[in-house]
């Protein structure tokens, strides 16, 4: 069964930066990827999508701080998080499709921004 690995979270200051990254855990051509964060008490909220191609899109509360991108080579997607707020704290996860549509999740890394 494919999996995504996840790394890079932490506890940094506020106004701090991250870089998360994901991998697949074996060769497999991935379509759409993203990453989702969920903090406690709130839903889950699709922060940044990326497509094979390329094209981003952001939410509204990350856009300008947050980057996504990926190397489709080697499977793997990052987001750099620049200008974190404590608002930004949650557990994010990344998700992929490969090209029939089969859903793989990461098991999900701990962001804390705190002084």
């Amino acid at each position: 069964q494919v999996q995504l690995v996840e790394s890079g979270g932490g506890l940094v200051q506020p106004g701090g930066s991250l870089r998360l990254s994901c991998a697949a855990s074996e060769s497999i051509k991935l379509w759409r990827m993203c990453w989702y964060r969920q903090a406690p008490g709130k839903e889950s909220e699709l922060v940044a999508t990326i497509t094979r191609g390329g094209t981003t899109n952001y939410a509204r509360s990350v856009r300008g701080r947050f980057t996504i991108s990926r190397e489709n080579a080697q499977n793997t997607v990052y987001l750099q998080m620049n200008s974190l707020k404590p608002e930004d704290a949650a557990v994010y996860y990344c998700n992929a499709a490969d090209s029939n549509t089969n859903d793989y999740w990461g098991q999900g890394t701990q962001v804390t921004v705190s002084s």
